[in-house]
């Protein structure tokens, strides 16, 4: 499932990073941290390789 807002983007590739061990994942808050612990990295990334282009900044409720 392709990310639908930047924000939701952004908070994807922050989990991934940490699930690849590039950052640590204890520096991981709300819904980054969120994802690192319910989505597997497959799934991340497939979220946060979305094109940005005609994305809101964040997901209207």
């Amino acid at each position: 499932m392709p990310a639908t807002s930047k924000a939701q983007q952004k908070a994807a590739g922050a989990a991934l990073s940490a699930k690849r061990g590039d950052t640590k994942p204890s520096e991981l808050i709300g819904a980054s941290k969120e994802m690192y612990d319910s989505m597997t990295e497959d799934e991340l990334e497939e979220m946060a390789s979305a094109k940005r282009k005609g994305k809101p900044q964040k997901k209207d409720d």
